[in-house]
């Protein structure tokens, strides 16, 4: 700004040096222009510091007693929480110096006895570097929250778009939603309605994510998870039935508390085995990975044929779990959109969890 004092920098800066000169003659450089400096005696305390003080940026010491810089910048390599964390090394200006630092993994140097404004333009820069990083970190935090964990880590690992294009594969599709919250949300107010909704997707989310599952859409009151894409599966159909069972048991604490405030909302689950066309669909400034096909219209129409604890399958999901679970036999459906009626089958529960006789 024209004619006013220059605006004081920000930033914690971590000093390690076992020289108690050279940090105060660090402290005072850098504190002059605003920069926080928190010091530390040795490698050991260091390390300790980074977890306590969540500095922006290191100056490190090589030789050091004990544990010299080059340890203390590969340990901090090795975490995935520091792995980014700016490191400047201060070094004697001999080539041997550098080539170890770099493949320690400092992200530059600064040579003693250092110049002023060298060691000030070296810190800017890299907290620069710093910033433009930790925007892109909060920001593709946002937005992995609408895409599943799955799906994030495949685009992160993948080279190019291949992944999401359109493709065949069978999958197991499960459909659960809310039974009576039509009723619920009339009867109360919104806000009330959307706390109970949070609760559902709390407690049915966080086994979506423990079971790895890939979550195909949400619809409100309810919602669509696949498995066996992108990350393939040994067996899909029990991997649904079990998160099914999973669901229901979990749900049926949260039912009990919302009977307690005299809602009676039920909870149901359909699931249906075969081949889906997988892939992205949407438009250029909004895009989801999902699933279509034969299968899922079959879970989805499950789904709303079961009562309230049901969880009904088809018969080849039956086929590829009857020696995991419990189950019966239900009357012929005609299901809307299919001409062949069809038998489905209601999860009792698992075998394992069925009390000896």
């Amino acid at each position: 700004m024209k004619g006013g004092a220059a605006v004081p920098e920000t930033g914690r800066i971590l000093v390690v040096d076992d020289t108690p000169a050279n940090i105060k003659l660090l402290d005072a450089v850098l504190g002059s222009q605003g920069y926080t400096v928190i010091p530390a005696a040795s490698g050991a305390e260091a390390l300790a510091l980074v977890d306590e003080e969540l500095p922006d940026l290191i100056l490190l010491d090589i030789l050091m007693p004990g544990m010299d810089g080059y340890e203390v910048c590969r340990r901090l390599r090795d975490q995935p929480a520091t792995a980014h964390l700016p490191v400047i090394m201060i070094t004697a200006s001999e080539t041997r110096d550098k080539v170890k630092g770099l493949d320690a993994g400092a992200d530059d140097f600064l040579a003693k006895p250092f110049d002023q404004a060298e060691l000030l333009a070296r810190v800017r820069s890299l907290l620069r570097v710093k910033r433009y990083h930790d925007i892109i970190q909060r920001q593709a935090g946002r937005i992995r929250r609408f895409l599943s964990p799955q799906l994030v880590e495949l685009i992160e690992s993948s080279t190019d778009d291949s992944v999401l294009t359109s493709h065949r594969r069978k999958v197991a599709v499960l459909f659960c939603d809310l039974r009576g919250s039509t009723a619920f949300s009339e009867a109360t107010e919104p806000e009330e309605f959307m706390a109970a909704l949070a609760e559902f997707h709390d407690v049915t989310g966080e086994l979506v994510t423990a079971f790895d599952a890939t979550v195909g859409h949400f619809a409100g009151d309810g919602f669509m998870v696949f498995f066996n894409d992108p990350v393939p599966c040994d067996n899909p159909a029990e991997s649904a039935v079990r998160l099914a069972v999973a669901m229901r048991d979990a749900m049926g604490t949260v039912k009990q508390h919302w009977a307690r405030l005299g809602h009676e909302v039920g909870f149901g689950v359909g699931i249906a085995l075969g081949y889906a066309t997988l892939g992205e669909v949407g438009f250029q400034a909004r895009r989801d990975y999902t699933a279509i096909g034969r299968v899922v219209a079959l879970a989805s129409r499950l789904c709303d044929e079961a009562s309230d604890g049901e969880i009904l399958v088809s018969p080849q999901v039956q086929d590829a779990v009857e020696n995991i679970v419990k189950s019966e036999r239900l009357a012929e459906l005609t299901l809307k959109g299919f001409h062949k009626p069809i038998a489905p089958y209601n999860m009792l529960g698992l075998v394992e969890d069925q009390a000896p006789e």
